[in-house]
């Protein structure tokens, strides 16, 4: 008597190793599923997207021209003398994003982005995402301490 599994067994045990194997290289991100059933940006969506946004430095001119909203790159257009989208009027030595917060009801979500500038100087603004854009990008910027 053989010992071997039938062969619908062994075709399905191979379809799942290669499955693992494809979703272990693919990353964490492959195997994600969207939290929200609304289709909406979560906060660790927006964390993401404002990390990458900002970097370390402030955005890249292709950020600035594609992940920006129209509003706010009117707002930026209009104002002389600093950077809208930093708050600032020179780069900053480096950029952190703090704790994003979501307002369903509002549809936006919003984190305090600190810029750290040389000699130890901090300066902070907010930055507000509207939860179902898409693409993702910054609405508006509030640079009120």
């Amino acid at each position: 008597m053989s010992r071997t599994a039938p062969r619908p067994v062994t075709a399905v045990a191979a379809c799942a190793a290669a499955l693992a194997l494809t979703l272990a290289a693919t990353g964490p991100a492959a195997a994600t599923v969207r939290s929200d059933p609304n289709g909406r940006h979560t906060a660790t969506e927006i964390h993401h997207f404002l990390t990458g946004f900002y970097g370390q430095h402030g955005p890249t001119p292709y950020r600035r021209s594609h992940q920006v909203s129209a509003y706010l790159k009117d707002r930026a257009a209009h104002t002389d003398g600093y950077d809208l989208l930093l708050c600032a009027q020179n780069t900053p030595r480096s950029i952190t994003i703090g704790k994003v917060t979501t307002a369903q009801s509002a549809g936006v979500g919003w984190a305090t982005v600190t810029t750290h500038w040389d000699g130890g100087t901090r300066r902070t603004f907010t930055a507000y995402v509207g939860l179902d854009s898409h693409p993702i990008t910054l609405q508006d910027v509030d640079c009120a301490p």
